[in-house]
């Protein structure tokens, strides 16, 4: 089922998520939705938070050739225990800030350590648009946008956008 996905500034966007216990099928279920609605924004990522749920949760496929076979990972508890000194600079864009983009520097590789939907522990590198992604979204269950990246100015611009944008889809 596709959920609404909330549109900065909105305080949850902001908050630290906690963390998930365990794998049950309420949270598979939430994860399928997630992967669904990402998929049909179209998207990359997404953590729950965006949805209005705050707990730590994210999913992300980043496989962008046509032909690609789809990758979709679903990351409960996902934390970043490693990351390379060498950096990448991304062109990124945020489903709860359509529209806007902004270069965000970021360690271009790290090791990440999360639970999957049944319950095992997980541990990857990722590495370019996927290390990314991961971190992107690790962010948002701390409350950070990639926006709080950005010179105040320019910050300060998109979301006066984005407050505009709200008003004319409530007008709606």
């Amino acid at each position: 089922m596709k959920r609404p996905i909330l549109i900065h500034p909105d305080p949850r966007l902001k908050k630290l998520c906690d963390p998930v216990a365990d794998s049950s099928d309420e949270l598979r279920k939430l994860a399928d939705d997630m992967l669904e609605t990402m998929y049909d924004a179209p998207g990359i990522g997404l953590a729950a938070p965006q949805i209005g749920i705050l707990q730590r949760l994210i999913v992300l496929d980043c496989v962008k050739e046509e032909d690609g076979p789809p990758r979709p990972l679903v990351m409960f508890n996902p934390e970043v225990v490693a990351s390379s000194d060498e950096i990448n600079v991304y062109e990124e864009g945020c489903l709860s800030i359509p529209d806007q983009y902004a270069e965000v520097t970021r360690p271009k590789m790290v090791e990440v350590q999360w639970m999957d939907q049944h319950g095992n522990a997980q541990s990857e590198e990722f590495d370019g648009l996927w290390a990314t992604c991961v971190q992107h979204e690790i962010d948002h269950l701390n409350g950070k946008l990639f926006i709080d990246y950005l010179k105040p100015l320019k910050r300060q611009m998109i979301t006066r956008k984005m407050q505009k944008l709200k008003r004319e889809r409530a007008r709606v």
